[in-house]
């Protein structure tokens, strides 16, 4: 197999005059930016990184970010993107765990770098407005040598490690080789149709497998990225229609706030045909309007995680809300019994489980990086144990209903949150809800409803609305608490734990309301 470096020549070589990165202030074809690109590698060889070093890079979608990740890829030095967002310590952490001999960064996390403490060892490289920080200018990476146009690396060397968020202790390295990295951008290109010359909006952080699954996916096929550093909805809206964006790969949450702008409805969207989300479950009530809105000829519901990039697929979510289709082109997938460790124990359809994916898949990782007390908790044989819950249904498709940490027991019945999510956002008053189990004497555990409002509506008819639907009786939520806005990470994840600890604002003059338990 070809490694990424090489992958990226190809592209050259066909379509040396193709359009492929737009930024502020820079349009570079392939060949404009393959000379940028070989520039970098050499400015970063000159500065010490060899082959198989790390390097950490902390920036937002800046095209430099961007060249950085390529000129990596043919060095065959393994980047290393953090969260810009990251505090101190936690790079300080990943920096030491990884040995990474050079550190990238812009001024998105300017706070962050006054107060790190690393070793005066390591290299600092500045790109963007910083000035008051020591260390060399991305500038002057551009203006080194080039190394020559040929690729260090090989298919079997690491291309690049993504940190977990470390929601349950430090964060765990996941390392993936070019051979994984290439395998899943091709899986990526046919499972989502992309055809010669797509433009997607890269907006999804490239410290995130999403990201860096629409980077690498656009090079495979000479499309362009379209660069977007932080995601502003006036001016994606913008980019939509002034780049002819032709496909778009988000979060739920981005889609919601792109159709609940004001210009979304005068914006030209009429180029972007092809839709694709994944992070986190979409409501069926957004995967309605999305669908009204684009009227797409494709729109995925994509299930995946650092680990295993791809592990089910469904091309036609609008379909069938909720479902994650089946397995994708290069796994194997299971749902085994919960609180089980035996990758044979398979359960029925329609019985909910932990989610199990096998490892021999071309692009899934192989282990933890220095963490053999995570491999031990989730990696089993050749199967990596997710830690998600789903089920299969009677025609054989993946349901994801939460992760086994979000699963609620309540008067000792096992209740995932999604199914009544979508229960509630499909109330036309309800903007945006999440659900989440909040300690409770009596019954362990009470289901909670944290509802954004877009209209005026009660806790008790919100219950009454639930009492209409399918939605079991135990499963009810026992409150209702209106919030101004649900806490979610910077890629658009839900947090429940916030929920769970109070730590969100509450609607103004607004109360929540306790129902019965019958």
């Amino acid at each position: 197999m070809l490694d990424l470096g090489s992958t990226f020549i190809q592209s050259v070589e066909r379509s040396p005059n193709a359009l492929a990165v737009v930024a502020d202030g820079q349009r570079l074809t392939y060949l404009q930016w393959f000379d940028k690109i070989r520039a970098v590698a050499g400015g970063l060889e000159k500065l010490g990184v060899q082959h198989g070093d790390h390097i950490v890079v902390i920036m937002q979608n800046r095209w430099e970010m961007a060249t950085v990740h390529w000129a990596c890829q043919l060095l065959g030095v393994i980047i290393t993107p953090l969260n810009w967002r990251s505090k101190a310590e936690d790079i300080e952490y990943c920096i030491a765990d990884s040995q990474a001999k050079l550190l990238i960064h812009d001024d998105s996390c300017l706070e962050a770098m006054r107060e790190l403490q690393v070793s005066a060892d390591i290299v600092r490289v500045t790109a963007g407005d910083v000035c008051e920080l020591s260390g060399e200018r991305f500038e002057n990476l551009l203006h080194a040598a080039p190394i020559d146009a040929v690729s260090r690396a090989n298919a079997n060397d690491y291309s690049l490690m993504l940190y977990t968020s470390g929601t349950t202790g430090k964060p765990k390295g996941v390392p993936r080789r070019h051979r994984h990295e290439r395998a899943a951008a091709l899986a990526h290109v046919a499972q989502n149709l992309y055809a010669n010359g797509e433009r997607t909006l890269g907006v999804m952080p490239l410290y995130h497998t999403m990201g860096v699954r629409s980077l690498l996916a656009m090079a495979l096929i000479d499309g362009c990225f379209v660069c977007m550093p932080k995601f502003d909805v006036s001016q994606a809206l913008s980019l939509i229609e002034s780049e002819g964006i032709t496909n778009l790969y988000l979060v739920p949450t981005l889609y919601h706030d792109l159709l609940s702008h004001p210009a979304f409805a005068a914006t030209d969207i009429s180029q972007v045909r092809k839709l694709g989300f994944a992070g986190a479950p979409m409501s069926e009530a957004l995967l309605r309007k999305i669908d009204k809105a684009f009227a797409p000829s494709l729109f995925v519901n994509h299930y995946g995680s650092s680990e295993v990039y791809t592990m089910a697929i469904n091309q036609k979510a609008q379909q069938k809300a909720g479902s994650s289709g089946r397995a994708g082109l290069n796994c194997r997938l299971r749902v085994v019994r919960l609180g089980g460790t035996n990758p044979n124990d398979v359960l029925q359809p329609l019985e909910e489980g932990q989610i199990i994916a096998h490892l021999d898949g071309d692009e899934a990782f192989e282990g933890y990086w220095n963490r053999p007390d995570a491999d031990a908790k989730s990696l089993n044989g050749s199967w990596y144990f997710t830690g998600d819950i789903g089920y299969l249904d009677r025609d054989g498709e993946l349901f994801v209903s939460g992760r086994v940490d979000d699963m609620i027991i309540s008067g000792g019945e096992n209740i995932s949150p999604v199914e009544i999510e979508s229960v509630i956002s499909l109330h036309p008053a309800v903007d945006e809800v999440a659900v989440a189990g909040v300690k409770d004497e009596r019954w362990g555990h009470k289901v909670v409803a944290f509802v954004k409002r877009q209209a005026a509506v009660s806790a008790e008819e919100l219950d009454q609305y639930c009492r209409s639907t399918d939605l079991a009786n135990f499963k009810r939520p026992r409150e209702y608490v209106f919030v101004a806005a649900l806490p979610k990470s910077p890629v658009g994840k839900i947090l429940r734990r916030k929920l769970v600890s109070g730590e969100y604002d509450l609607e103004t003059s607004t109360e929540s309301s306790l129902h019965a338990t019958n």
